[in-house]
C-alpha cells in the first residue's frame, strides 16, 4: 500500500438536534485514506459509521474538523463546488439503489454525464460500457422495476463509476441482498478496485465482506474502538 495520502479527515465533531438538545455523533475522529487501499468502517447500528461516511463523501458538512483531498480543503468549497469535485472524483454506492424509476438502466447510469454536460452519445456510449462491465448489457433497455435486487445494485455500481471516480464510497451495499447477489456485489466491488485503481471506503455490517479489506476500523459510539 502506498503511504500516499489521498483523503484526511482530522478531528471531526457532527451532531444532530434531538429535541431541545443535540445528539453527538462523531466525537473529533480522525483518518486517513491512502492510495491503492481498501477501507473497512465497521460497528454497531449507531456507531457513526454512515454519518462518517457521508462526511468523507462531502455529502454532509462536519461540525467542526476538516477534510482534505490531496491537501486541499474540501469544506473551504462553496456547494456548487463541492457537487462538481463529488461528480468527477467520488462515486457513491448505498444500501437502497437510489435509481430513477422513469428511467432506464442505462439512462440512470448516463445521469451523472448529463449533468456533467457532456453529450448525449458520448455519455450513452459510456454508460453501456460500465453496464456490460457488471455483466448487464442485455438488460440497458429495463426499467427499475424489471429488475431484480441484484440487478439493480449492479446498475447503481455502473452509475457510480460511469465518471471514473478515484474515490468509491459504499454505504452497507448488499445489505438488501440474499447471500448469493451479496457474494457477486462482494466480488464487483474488489475486482472493479483492482482493475481500475480505486480507492473503496464501505460500511458494512457483513464480516464475510470486510474481512476482504486490506484495512478494517471499528467505531464505537463516535470514537475509534481501541
Amino acid at each position: 500500500m502506498s503511504s500516499e495520502i489521498i483523503l484526511r479527515a482530522t478531528n471531526v465533531t457532527k451532531s444532530y438536534s434531538q429535541g431541545s438538545g443535540f445528539l453527538p455523533i462523531l466525537k473529533g475522529l480522525s483518518v486517513d485514506v491512502h492510495r491503492g487501499e481498501s477501507l473497512c468502517i465497521v460497528g454497531s447500528s449507531g456507531a457513526g459509521k454512515s454519518t462518517l461516511l457521508h462526511i468523507l463523501g462531502t455529502l454532509d458538512r462536519p461540525d467542526s474538523g476538516s477534510v482534505e483531498f490531496l491537501g486541499e480543503s474540501l469544506f473551504a468549497q462553496s456547494e456548487d463546488e463541492l457537487a462538481k469535485f463529488r461528480n468527477s472524483k467520488m462515486g457513491f454506492v448505498f444500501q437502497f439503489h437510489h435509481l430513477l424509476a422513469e428511467f432506464t438502466a442505462v439512462e440512470n447510469v448516463m445521469m451523472p454525464l448529463r449533468i456533467s454536460g457532456l453529450k448525449s452519445a458520448v455519455a450513452e456510449e459510456r454508460a453501456r460500457a460500465c453496464l456490460d462491465r457488471v455483466g448487464l448489457a442485455e438488460r440497458s433497455h429495463h426499467f427499475p422495476n424489471q429488475l431484480s435486487g441484484g440487478e439493480l445494485q449492479r446498475v447503481a455500481i455502473a452509475r457510480a463509476l460511469v465518471c471514473e471516480p478515484e474515490i468509491l464510497f459504499a454505504d452497507e451495499p448488499t445489505g438488501n441482498l440474499d447471500s448469493q447477489n451479496s457474494l457477486i456485489i462482494q466480488n464487483l466491488f474488489l475486482q472493479l478496485k483492482e482493475e481500475r485503481g480505486l480507492k473503496l471506503v464501505a460500511v458494512t455490517h457483513d464480516a464475510q465482506f470486510s474481512g476482504k479489506f486490506s484495512r478494517v476500523l471499528r467505531m464505537s459510539d463516535g470514537h475509534w474502538a481501541t
